[in-house]
């Protein structure tokens, strides 16, 4: 049994959303996510931090909610793969060129290469081959040799690019 001094409150903010909720001091942000937040969607693969299946955005920066305890995450932004699509449910590009190119395999992988993919697209918004190859190397996926996970990461760059030059050509 936890005693009351190993607990901690945290505070952040969660897809958006202000949370506020009483975690164990050496809870995983993994685990917090998932189990007391219900966001299933991050997965837990290796518990090391080296799959990357946890991916998750911390201040919109990609980071392992495996390695990250919900303590040290208090005071930030979390996003997660929940919030990826729009509320209407509308698939972001970059989901739709997974679907699209066949980028998802199995899913166990999809929702920490999906995070990551767009960390790497906020910094190298038009990648090579190359790059991507590079900049997805953070999350392991078992079933695949890349090739499609590749190129639905180069097709969803083309329609971020697009529909950002859309949305600057109606402001």
């Amino acid at each position: 049994m936890t005693a009351p001094s190993d607990r901690v409150t945290v505070r952040l903010t969660v897809n958006g959303r202000p949370v506020a909720h009483v975690v164990e001091a050496r809870r995983s942000l993994a685990d917090f996510l998932r189990e007391d937040l219900g966001l299933t969607g991050t997965h837990v693969g290796c518990e090391h931090g080296v799959c990357g299946c946890c991916t998750v955005l911390i201040d919109g920066k990609a980071g392992r909610s495996c390695l990250t305890l919900a303590a040290q995450a208090a005071g930030h932004a979390i996003r997660t793969i929940e919030s990826v699509a729009g509320a209407d449910g509308t698939l972001h590009p970059i989901q739709q060129a997974f679907k699209e190119c066949h980028g998802l395999q199995c899913g166990f992988c999809t929702p920490g290469m999906l995070i990551a993919a767009l960390d790497f697209l906020r910094i190298n918004p038009s990648p090579t081959e190359d790059e991507v190859r590079e900049g997805i190397s953070s999350v392991l996926c078992r079933c695949t040799g890349y090739r499609d996970i590749v190129r639905s990461v180069m097709a969803g760059a083309a329609a971020m690019r697009s529909e950002n030059s859309q949305g600057a050509a109606n402001d």
